[in-house]
């Protein structure tokens, strides 16, 4: 079987088409460079690929998508680049066995088992739409691919393709490539994986800022509500979860100038029909916990890491950030964390009655225990989240760099309306 082979500087999924294509030379340049570029293998008289293997040295990412017939994408594996340049890992699998060919592509009801692998050894096997998992049970040698130049790699998909001998490979034919203007790909086009994004958190802050939570149509942001302060004297901040099954520090650190600072929420204002009273209610709730180093914005937005997070390995939308088994997490001085968790431990779990160092806070508020240490002096305010799970930590940075706040979403991030036409704005155009 003959495949020819073609580069690109992209691929559309959506139309299954190249965006600028290459020569072998501009390829090769670009691998070299680590820049992103894509590799198309197709077989006569077949209209869509075989497979498309798609680079990104600078992201530590090469992806493989497998086609069948139909144009439907059967396989999916995401191989990283980490710290032997000799050898790929297997990070993320997913393969989908559609029951006819009428089956559209991504059913929800279409069988499919993921993969998900970490180089420590740990590895989950899910079956969807059963939702049934278990360990991956995969050797160590399965978990790697040998990492091939450029030019000499394998199809992949040729077994699955009944291949019966090893396919010879022909260059497609020179494209005319036109001078690069520096446009980036179309937004429909692949792009390697990325962490999840943290959205405008800024404007939860702002009053009058439109906003949605995909319940409710329209919420307006009102004045942040001021919670109270935290102490962190040692200068490093802890975020972290309460009540989790395996606790061993805490799971966020952040340096801070040794301060005082203050904690506010961001809230919601909203009206909605109660079925109970058969009338319109107005409400207001909460959607974000900040602590708030300066008064100067937040011009950017990263996600905080833990020590044991690597994104080399992040897939898609993938989050960090605490746990919690419990429904709570917290700010606190990270160098006194293990004294007042204990005290926390001791006050809300063991409710030993007037213990010194902690509290619990008045009602209305996110914010519902504080505990302090009186040796370091320092605090830790506990809040509460929607629910158990993993809670990502935001960090605000000012136009300088300087870290300006930390915040929390309390249920995801809410969409940001577009602000509503002014009198006149409709004339001006």
């Amino acid at each position: 079987m003959v495949v020819e082979v073609g580069y690109a500087r992209a691929w559309d999924p959506e139309s299954r088409a190249v965006w600028r294509p290459l020569s072998t030379g501009e390829a090769r340049e670009r691998d070299a460079a680590g820049l992103p570029y894509v590799v198309v293998y197709r077989a006569a008289g077949r209209e869509v690929p075989l497979e498309v293997r798609l680079v990104s040295w600078r992201d530590h990412h090469v992806g493989l998508w497998v086609y069948d017939d139909q144009g439907r994408r059967t396989h999916e594996l995401d191989l990283r680049l980490l710290d032997d340049p000799a050898r790929l890992f297997h990070r993320y699998t997913v393969a989908w066995t559609y029951p006819d060919p009428e089956t559209a592509e991504f059913d929800p009801k279409t069988p499919r088992v993921i993969l998900d692998l970490f180089p420590d050894g740990r590895g989950r096997r899910l079956e969807e739409p059963r939702g049934y998992a278990t360990s991956a049970g995969l050797r160590e040698d399965e978990r790697w691919t040998d990492r091939p130049a450029f030019g000499e790699w394998p199809l992949f998909s040729a077994q699955l393709h009944g291949f019966t001998e090893p396919p010879v490979f022909e260059a497609a034919e020179a494209p005319e490539v036109p001078e690069d203007d520096g446009q980036e790909a179309p937004a429909s086009c692949w792009r390697p994986p990325r962490p999840a994004q943290p959205g405008r958190i800024g404007e939860l802050f702002r009053p009058g800022v439109r906003v949605t939570d995909g319940y409710h149509p329209e919420q307006t942001v009102v004045e942040p509500r001021r919670a109270g302060t935290v102490r962190v004297p040692s200068g490093l901040l802890a975020v972290s979860g309460l009540f989790t099954t395996h606790q061993n520090g805490p799971h966020i650190t952040v340096p801070v100038p040794p301060g005082e600072y203050v904690l506010d929420e961001a809230r919601v204002a909203f009206s909605y029909h109660c079925e109970w009273s058969d009338a319109e209610v107005e409400a207001t709730d909460p959607t974000a916990v900040r602590l708030l180093l300066s008064e100067t914005p937040a011009a950017s937005w990263e996600m905080a890491l833990g020590a044991d997070d690597d994104l080399r390995l992040f897939i898609e939308n993938q989050i960090a950030g605490f746990d919690t088994d419990g429904a709570t997490g917290c700010f606190a001085d990270a160098g006194s964390f293990e004294s007042l968790l204990s005290l926390f431990e001791r006050g809300m779990a063991d409710g030993e009655p007037d213990l010194d160092g902690f509290e619990t806070l008045p009602g209305g508020s996110m914010f519902i225990h504080r505990t302090w240490d009186a040796v370091t002096s320092g605090e830790l305010m506990a809040f509460a989240t929607t629910g158990d799970g993993t809670y990502p930590v935001w960090l605000g940075r000012c136009e300088a760099g300087e870290l300006v706040s930390v915040v929390v979403l309390i249920e995801g991030m809410p969409e940001i309306l577009p602000e509503p036409e002014r009198e006149g704005d409709a004339a001006d155009v």
